[in-house]
């Protein structure tokens, strides 16, 4: 790991929780993740070597000047809990490679073990049939049967047999090989709105991930955000559903005067 990962800071940790988050459908997990980082002030742990993960598949030229290839960030934050509860870890990633994703979880877990952290969080999209207006839940699985006792407290849905696709499923797989708590937490996203930011369903996971955390965020902006995310949404289907009738419909007045010139 030391190749893999530069360390920015050594601090001592209080038994740790790890949350990480990669791009995912409605870009829930990242909402997420970076909606902690800015509420509870994390300062930067360390940076992984995104070289080792990622192949480059082009440059950027400005001003007729080749510039080196860029890779996607993926950094780890830390943050002290003053009252005395557990402190967290956070990873996150910009993006998710093609091919190694099974060596990037080895890598993200190698630091979680290197601060002996308790528990790995994940958050990702649950794909339902729940329309934009109604109030997402929260779907929680565990690695374990033990784990997911714990979950039966927040009022979770249990949805029993699913597959979450990426490095925010792929993570706690690795977890369970390697013997580490895990528990990723899924906000219920409709599935005619899969390419848009879906703030909705990351407040509902916020709002169960903090008490499990046991940390205190102001919830406004990311509120607001759901709100304004919900009335758009709520628009754009307006505008798609009038369409749909002015291009399939024809009104009947129309039809009458066509009969009158026959």
């Amino acid at each position: 790991m030391k190749d893999l990962v530069k360390l920015y800071a050594r601090p001592k940790l209080n038994s740790p929780n790890m949350l990480a988050a990669w791009p995912g459908i409605g870009n829930v997990a990242l909402i997420v993740a970076t909606y902690l980082e800015r509420k509870l002030d994390f300062k930067e742990l360390g940076e992984v070597e995104a070289s080792h993960f990622f192949d480059p598949i082009g440059v950027v030229v400005r001003d007729n000047v080749v510039e080196a290839p860029q890779f996607p960030q993926s950094k780890f934050y830390y943050w002290k809990n003053k009252g005395g509860g557990s402190d967290v870890i956070l990873f996150i990633g910009d993006d998710q490679p093609v091919a190694k994703g099974y060596e990037l979880a080895n890598c993200v877990l190698d630091m979680g073990l290197r601060f002996e952290v308790k528990r790995i969080y994940t958050c990702a999209a649950a794909l339902t049939r729940i329309h934009h207006t109604e109030q997402p839940k929260v779907w929680g699985v565990a690695t374990s049967q033990q784990v997911a006792e714990d979950l039966k407290g927040y009022d979770l849905v249990q949805r029993g047999n699913l597959q979450i696709a990426g490095l925010n499923g792929l993570l706690l797989g690795v977890a369970k090989e390697r013997g580490i708590e895990g528990v990723c937490l899924l906000g219920e996203v409709p599935m005619y709105a899969t390419r848009i930011q879906n703030p909705m369903a990351a407040l509902a996971i916020v709002n169960v991930l903090t008490k499990m955390l046991g940390v205190e965020i102001d919830m406004a902006e990311l509120t607001q955000l759901a709100q304004e995310t919900k009335e758009r949404l709520k628009q754009v289907a307006a505008e798609a559903i009038g369409e749909y009738i002015d291009y399939f419909t024809e009104p009947i007045w129309e039809h009458g005067e066509e009969e009158e010139e026959e």
